[in-house]
């Protein structure tokens, strides 16, 4: 019978340890982090997505009226 605590009780009180407390910090350091939001070079590669989004935007709507006017039956075709 002893045996069994001991191989139960052994593990148990080494996960408690040195296991969980490092498990613990970790989950709430992530949190903290998704809390805090974005960096400044993050927020700053973020704009630049934005924009250039916005430019190909531009383009597309300059190239599809482009192609209404050479072609106006090119997007029945293009399906």
């Amino acid at each position: 019978m002893d045996g069994i605590v001991v191989a139960f009780f052994v593990p148990a009180v080494i996960f408690m340890v040195l296991v969980a407390p490092a498990w613990v910090w970790q989950h709430y350091r992530s949190k903290q982090r998704a809390l805090e939001g974005l960096a400044e070079q993050e927020r700053d590669e973020l704009e630049t997505l934005v924009s250039q989004a916005e430019e190909m935007q531009e383009r597309i709507a300059t190239l599809e009226s482009i192609l209404d006017a050479k072609s106006p039956t090119w997007r029945h075709n293009a399906s």
